[in-house]
């Protein structure tokens, strides 16, 4: 049994289908990926690594009550086969390279949902079976799935025509047409820069034969030893001259305004892709390209693994991040001395800033608030004595 029986154990739709589930646009509700090979290039696999590195640390909770032994499961990771980490970074690589990302379910023997996977179909189409939409996953080995939509989570981005998929990454083709030409010039201008050709004209020849054995006796003596030397011609040559080729290879300015195309189209910059990004530059790439995919993605697998029964007393699944560990140190420094002594964050919190473990038994759950400061209770009382003020929880 391999990973594809192991996902995908919920059974064809019985009875026959019904065609295509009809969308508002009147747009067909088919998914195919872009042949536009975009993550074949360095750049652009650079700037979808960047955003996926920062997303697989986003930390996933579960909230609520419902369903305790999938929220067990889901502590621990999205499935048996990644961790958090691996499913986040594989989903942001695909909803950026595709601009449509599928999460579908895991199930046991009874259909009980354990898990989520995310899957990379070939192509998706939405049809309908007595009246419900179902997902027909098409894949590239050849296999076939199908899920109620329900159950099914679908990440998009770009979404225009279609009702429920992004649009490709069409627009982006001029671009990578550019850094593909721009890679055969600085190719080709390797490979000249390590040749030598000449032109010369010669004389005393009458017969196109005496002119094809001069060719060969010169390149006989003078290309094909293996000592090397000099090119010697007789006088018999005239207006000899060096060919040069000039590949064509854009300038410095013209080549960054190409990475500035696929920075703006994946929302990265420089500082981004070489680590360089802290403080107020890294919470700003935070809330442009990993706050709204955290969102998104909690959004949408809230919806599929919970009922709006269970939604509503507050089951969710969230992603979030702890954005003041990319502070500089004088900053994190500010911040836990000022949240410490009013009582804002306790310990732990504060740890957890630092990249530090929480302490152990409860002790970090305390908070403390500085004895200067004043309480003021909701039946007008005040507090001034700090010991009075610390409490746990």
């Amino acid at each position: 049994m391999g990973l594809f029986d192991k996902i995908f154990k919920r059974p064809e739709p019985s009875g026959k289908t019904e065609g295509y589930f009809k969308t508002l646009t009147a747009y067909t509700p088919v998914f195919t990926t872009w042949g536009g090979k975009l993550y074949e290039s360095e750049l652009v696999r650079s700037a979808i690594h960047a955003r996926a590195t920062h997303i697989s640390k986003l930390r996933v909770q579960v909230e609520g009550k419902a369903k305790p032994r999938l929220q067990t499961r889901l502590k621990t990771g999205p499935n048996e086969w990644q961790t958090w980490g691996q499913f986040l970074y594989r989903l942001s690589t695909i909803l950026d390279v595709n601009n449509t990302a599928f999460i579908v379910p895991v199930m046991d023997d009874y259909m009980e949902v354990t898990g989520i996977f995310p899957v990379l179909p070939s192509q998706c189409v939405i049809v309908q079976n007595d009246g419900e939409p179902w997902l027909r996953y098409q894949f590239q080995t050849g296999q076939y799935a199908s899920i109620e939509m329900k159950y099914c989570g679908i990440m998009n981005k770009f979404q225009y025509e279609d009702d429920f998929f992004g649009e490709d990454n069409a627009a982006l083709r001029p671009t990578m047409e550019l850094i593909n030409i721009q890679n055969q010039g600085i190719g080709e201008a390797v490979k000249n820069a390590s040749t030598f050709r000449f032109m010369a004209r010669v004389n005393n020849f009458s017969t196109a034969e005496d002119l094809a054995k001069e060719r060969k006796r010169f390149s006989r003596e003078n290309l094909q030893s293996e000592g090397g030397g000099l090119l010697l011609f007789p006088n018999t040559y005239t207006d000899i001259a060096q060919i040069k080729s000039n590949p064509y290879v854009v300038d410095a300015e013209q080549m960054k305004l190409i990475q500035t195309n696929v920075y703006n189209y994946f929302g990265v910059n420089e500082s981004i892709l070489q680590n360089k990004a802290y403080g107020d530059a890294w919470a700003a790439f935070y809330e442009g390209a990993i706050e709204q995919f955290a969102i998104q993605f909690s959004d949408v697998t809230t919806k599929m693994l919970f009922s709006e029964r269970e939604r509503a007393a507050g089951a969710l699944l969230m992603a979030t991040a702890n954005r003041l560990q990319y502070m500089s140190n004088a900053d994190k420094l500010n911040v836990s001395s000022q949240m410490a002594d009013r009582g804002i964050m306790n310990r732990d919190e504060i740890r957890e800033i630092w990249n530090l473990p929480p302490l152990p038994d409860g002790q970090g759950q305390a908070y403390t608030i500085r004895g200067e400061y004043y309480l003021l209770g909701k039946d007008g009382s005040v507090t001034k004595k700090g010991d009075d003020l610390t409490s746990g929880t």
